[in-house]
């Protein structure tokens, strides 16, 4: 699209929100099969439910990757923070649009920001 910013969080957003909607559309599958029950009411449940958690997770993984570019770009540098202040930033965005309380959102940010620093330290050893 010709912006590093936009094209990172689109790409993030379409990749982890593909992985959302398929876990989901997994779930739904092994559920009907379970049952033995399958309807048109059902396949409606299962797409709302596909287009919510593909849209949840593709959010959220966007606005993490956008926010870590960004602190990446702030600081000059790339290095294992951006991840950790990206992780932190998204968790607490997330939380609060989310209607959490306070507390919440800190605890949201602390375990985000702490999930992203180590995906990046894994990241490292690979």
């Amino acid at each position: 699209m010709g912006n590093a910013f936009l094209n990172r969080t689109v790409d993030g957003f379409l990749k982890i929100g593909a992985v959302g909607a398929s876990k989901v559309a997994a779930e739904e599958t092994y559920d009907c099969l379970k049952k033995g029950k399958f309807s048109k009411d059902k396949l409606e449940d299962a797409l709302r439910k596909i287009c919510k958690e593909g849209v949840y997770w593709g959010t959220t993984a966007g606005v993490y990757v956008g926010m870590e570019y960004g602190v990446e770009r702030m600081r000059g540098t790339k290095d294992w923070k951006n991840a950790m202040l990206g992780g932190a930033i998204t968790g607490a965005l997330i939380s609060a649009a989310s209607g959490h309380r306070t507390d919440k959102v800190i605890g949201n940010a602390i375990t985000a920001g702490a999930i992203a620093t180590a995906a990046e330290f894994i990241n490292y050893l690979t």
